[in-house]
């Protein structure tokens, strides 16, 4: 059988993996081994920190709800139990914009849950 050289494929791989490490410093763009490392890195990075964003966002959410809470003199976990007993149906996302943004609204939902 004859022997079959890895240029193009090699050639073609190499150029794959440094467009993708386009922007990277220093070798991390410009050196193959070095640029293959930084990718796997980059994309491990990546989809952990897609999961993370989501626990992240979460408790921004409850930090907002939290606050916006005390200011109506009371507590978060008092308040979703409330919501929850009251079957009012508004997730943490939808609170905290609430609260932000219309803090006479989200008044309304606290002193509609009031017992």
């Amino acid at each position: 059988m004859t022997r079959v050289k890895a240029g193009v494929t090699r050639r073609r791989r190499h150029k794959k993996v440094l467009a993708a490490t386009k922007g990277y410093r220093g070798a991390r763009s410009r050196r193959f081994k070095v640029a293959k490392e930084a990718m796997i890195k980059a994309r491990a990075y990546a989809f952990h920190d897609r999961r993370a964003r989501k626990r992240d966002f979460r408790r921004l959410w409850i930090a907002r709800v939290n606050a916006a809470c005390r200011q109506a003199g009371m507590s978060y976990s008092v308040f979703v139990a409330s919501l929850k007993r009251n079957n009012i149906r508004l997730n943490r996302k939808m609170l905290a914009e609430i609260a932000v943004r219309h803090p006479a609204a989200f008044q309304s939902i606290v002193d509609s849950i009031r017992d």
